[in-house]
């Protein structure tokens, strides 16, 4: 077993096991994962800076996401002291091995949004337009 890469999350078994393209749609798949992933990229931030920066996410959906990528190994959670002190989330350095892939898909959505008829500009908060370093 690869101690650098974790084992998953057990409480979401892959549906086809032994296909990696499974794997990583259980990973990273779902609707805000892969932007979290790009904003966490950026620098780690409290759980409170998350929640205002993704303001169409709800609370409990950003919590089940937040978890998910945990328990996948790709986020950790930090807590910065005593309750009720902030949480701050950051990318793990198994979490980072990813960014390739989420550029990736930032880089085809950018084409894609060429293509596509004019939608509305998102806010600035919820911006994915800066490349990951």
């Amino acid at each position: 077993m690869d101690k650098k890469a974790p084992s998953g999350n057990p409480s979401r078994p892959n549906p086809l096991p032994g296909c990696p393209m499974a794997a990583a749609f259980a990973a990273i798949g779902g609707k805000w994962k892969l932007t979290l992933l790009y904003w966490l990229a950026h620098d780690e931030t409290h759980f409170a800076g998350l929640r205002r920066r993704a303001a169409p996410i709800t609370p409990k959906v950003l919590t089940e996401q937040l978890r998910e990528l945990e328990a996948d190994g790709l986020v950790e959670r930090v807590e910065t002291g005593p309750v009720p002190a902030p949480v701050v989330y950051r990318l793990t350095p198994y979490g980072a091995t990813v960014l390739p892939v989420v550029e990736g898909v930032r880089v085809w959505g950018e084409a894609h949004l060429q293509r596509s008829p004019a939608e509305a500009s998102p806010a600035v908060l919820m911006s994915c337009a800066d490349q990951i370093a």
